[in-house]
C-alpha cells in the first residue's frame, strides 16, 4: 500500500431481533456511502423483522444469517469477520444480546464474533428495547460488565416506544451513530 492510498475501513455490523431493526439498513447504506466495508451478521430474531436483502444489496456483501453460514476458504465467516473488522457495531441491541456479550455466551455468529474479535477492534453497542427492560438491575449490570471491558455504547435515548410507552428505549438516530462509528473508527 502506497503512502497516498488509506486502508478501507471494516465494519462488522450485527442486527438483533428489535423492532429497530430495520434502522440498521440505514446504517449499512451510510457506512457504505463513507466508502466503509460493511459485513453485516444477523440473529436468528432479526430476521423476523428484516430480510437479509436490503443489508446485502446496500453493503455489497453477503449477509451472515447462521454461525454454520459457509463461504469461499476454509476459515470460518465468524473467525474471518473477527479477525477483520476494525469495528463490531451492534444496532440495535436487545436486552438478550446485551446479556449475551456480558456473560461471554457464543451461540449465534454474533455473538461468536464478539468473543473472537481481534483486540485492535473496537465495539459500540446501540441498545434499543422496552425502557422496563433497559432499566431493569440486569441489564443495568450487564452494561456495567460491557463498559468495563471498554464497550462503548450509544443511547438509548427517550422518545415513544413501539410497545406504546413514553420513555428510554428508542434507538439513537442513525445519523448520529454513523458518526459515532466515523469517529471510532479515527481513534
Amino acid at each position: 500500500m502506497s503512502g497516498s492510498e488509506k486502508k478501507q475501513h471494516h465494519v462488522v455490523l450485527g442486527v438483533t431481533g428489535s423492532i429497530a431493526a430495520h434502522r440498521a439498513v440505514d446504517i449499512a447504506s451510510s457506512l457504505t456511502r463513507l466508502d466503509i466495508r460493511v459485513e453485516v451478521v444477523m440473529t436468528a430474531d432479526a430476521l423476523r423483522f428484516v430480510t437479509p436483502l436490503p443489508f446485502k444489496t446496500l453493503s455489497r456483501n453477503p449477509v451472515v444469517t447462521d454461525l454454520y453460514d459457509e463461504e469461499e476458504g476454509w476459515k470460518p465467516s465468524h473467525i474471518r469477520m473477527a479477525d477483520e473488522a476494525d469495528l463490531l457495531l451492534v444496532a440495535p441491541a436487545t436486552a438478550n444480546c446485551l446479556a449475551k456479550l456480558a456473560h461471554g455466551m457464543a451461540d449465534d455468529a454474533l455473538t461468536c464474533i464478539a468473543l473472537a474479535l481481534n483486540h485492535d477492534a473496537r465495539m459500540l453497542v446501540a441498545p434499543a428495547m422496552n425502557g422496563r427492560m433497559w432499566l431493569h438491575p440486569a441489564t443495568t449490570r450487564n452494561v456495567e460488565i460491557l463498559k468495563d471491558r471498554g464497550v462503548d455504547f450509544i443511547g438509548p435515548e427517550e422518545g415513544m416506544l413501539s410497545c406504546g410507552y413514553q420513555g428510554i428505549g428508542r434507538l439513537w438516530p442513525v445519523d448520529g451513530i454513523v458518526e459515532r462509528v466515523v469517529s471510532l473508527l479515527r481513534c
